[in-house]
């Protein structure tokens, strides 16, 4: 016996279809419709870009590597009052 027969899909389409019903399908489908299209089109735009540099990570200095710990000035947060 076949799972995907067409009378067992017609069963599992009439089951949905009593359970959500024909507005909420239609919605479903249409959104559905709407989410592939937008991936189509981000998929197309990225195949046309220029390919851009990434940076990566920031890399140790091997010579000094005290240094390339240290943080750099200016970016210490201050925070509570001053009392």
């Amino acid at each position: 016996m076949d799972l995907f027969a067409p009378r067992h899909l017609l069963i599992i389409l009439l089951i949905v279809l009593i359970v959500f019903g024909g507005k909420k399908l239609k919605s479903l489908g249409s959104d559905l419709g709407a989410a592939v299209r937008g991936f189509k089109k981000s998929m197309s735009d990225a195949e046309n870009e220029d390919p851009k540099q990434i940076p990566g990570p920031p890399v140790k200095d091997a010579e000094f590597p005290e240094v390339a710990a240290q943080k750099p000035q200016g970016t210490e947060h201050k925070t509570g009052s001053s009392a």
